[in-house]
C-alpha cells in the first residue's frame, strides 16, 4: 500500500450512486490507495478491502481526500466530516444543479485517474459560525458552508424580527425568514430568495429577507468581518434556525442568532480551473447566443475570439 487513503461518501439511497461508489472503490484499491467508507453506508456498498469508519469527523482524519458521490446535499453532509480535519472534498455530481461538485457522472473514470495521479488543486471556501443566545446566555453553536436561515415555524403566522449589523439595529421585518449566506451559498437558498450571485473568491456575507413586508427589504452584502444578528421579537411566533438545510435549532420568542465568519473554512478539490462565469452558464443553462468575445487587436471584425464560448446546457 502507498500510505494514501481516501474516504468515499455516497448517497446510498440512489442506485446510481452505489454503482459509482463501487467503481471508485475498485479503481482506487487497485491503485494501492486505502479506501475508507462510513459504517452506515458500508452494508449498501458491499465492498471488500475497505476500512469501515465511524460516521464522525474521525472518518476524515489524515485522509488525503473525501470523494463524494451525489448532489450538493451529500457534499454538505460530507463537509460535516471533513471541515475540522481540513481534508479536501471532491464532489462528483449525481444530482441536479450540483454547484459544489467538481465533476459530472460521465467524467467519473477520468476523475478517479486524476485522484490517483494527484492532479488536482485545493481551494478554501469561507464558512459562517452561528451562535444562538437566549437571555444573553449561549444556547447553541453551529456552522454553515452555504447559509444559516431564521425561518418561521408556523406556516400561518408571520415572523417578526429585527436585523442588526455590527451592533447597530438595521430594520424590523415582518417576514417568512432571513437568510445569512456565504458567497458559496449565494447560488443556493439565498438565490431562490432573490439574493445576488456572488463569485466564490469575493469575501463577504449576504443578508436576504424572505418575503418581507417592509419598504426596506433588499438583499445586503456586508463585510466578512461583520457580525450579523437576527433577533426574534418577544411577541412573535416561535422560529427555527436551519444551517445548510441539515442542522436545526428551535428559536423561542426573544432568541437572538449571531452570524460571523467561520474560524474553519471548507476545502474543495478542483480538477479544472473553470471560470465561475462558465459554471453559471452551464449549471443554469444561461443563453449566450450572440456573444462574440474580445477581438484580438488589429484583427478587425474578422478577428478570432480570445477563447471559445462556454458550453450551454
Amino acid at each position: 500500500m502507498s500510505g494514501r487513503s481516501v474516504l468515499v461518501v455516497a448517497h446510498t439511497g440512489r442506485r446510481e450512486a452505489v454503482r459509482s461508489a463501487e467503481l471508485v472503490i475498485d479503481r482506487l484499491t487497485k491503485a494501492g490507495i486505502t479506501v475508507r467508507v462510513l459504517d452506515d453506508e458500508a452494508r449498501d456498498l458491499r465492498c471488500a478491502d475497505v476500512e469501515v469508519m465511524p460516521t464522525s469527523a474521525a472518518a476524515a482524519e489524515d485522509a488525503e481526500l473525501v470523494m463524494v458521490l451525489g448532489g450538493d446535499g451529500t457534499i454538505l453532509r460530507a463537509a460535516d466530516l471533513s471541515r475540522m480535519s481540513g481534508t479536501p472534498l471532491l464532489g462528483v455530481n449525481l444530482g441536479h444543479v450540483g454547484f459544489l461538485a467538481e465533476a459530472e457522472r460521465e467524467d467519473l473514470t477520468a476523475t478517479v485517474e486524476r485522484v490517483v495521479e494527484r492532479r488536482y488543486d485545493v481551494e478554501e471556501r469561507m464558512t459562517i459560525d452561528v451562535t444562538v443566545r437566549r437571555n444573553g446566555t449561549v444556547d447553541a453553536t453551529t456552522w454553515a458552508l452555504n447559509e444559516a436561515t431564521v425561518e418561521k415555524a408556523e406556516r400561518e403566522r408571520m415572523l417578526e424580527v429585527v436585523a442588526e449589523i455590527d451592533g447597530r439595529p438595521l430594520s424590523h421585518w415582518g417576514c417568512d425568514g432571513v437568510v445569512c449566506a456565504t458567497p458559496t451559498g449565494s447560488t443556493a437558498y439565498a438565490f431562490s430568495a432573490g439574493g445576488p450571485v456572488v463569485w466564490p473568491e469575493v469575501e463577504a456575507m449576504l443578508v436576504v429577507p424572505i418575503s418581507a413586508h417592509a419598504l426596506f427589504a433588499r438583499p445586503l452584502v456586508v463585510s466578512p468581518s461583520s457580525v450579523v444578528a437576527v433577533e426574534v421579537l418577544p411577541d412573535t411566533p416561535r422560529a427555527v434556525l436551519w444551517c445548510d438545510g441539515r442542522r436545526t435549532v428551535g428559536l423561542p420568542p426573544g432568541a437572538r442568532v449571531e452570524v460571523r465568519r467561520g474560524a474553519s473554512p471548507v476545502k474543495l478539490a478542483r480538477l479544472h480551473r473553470t471560470a465561475f462565469t462558465d459554471r453559471l452558464v452551464t449549471k443554469f443553462g444561461l443563453p449566450v447566443t450572440g456573444w462574440r468575445g474580445r477581438v484580438r487587436p488589429g484583427a478587425g471584425d474578422a478577428g478570432r475570439r480570445d477563447r471559445d464560448p462556454p458550453r450551454e446546457g
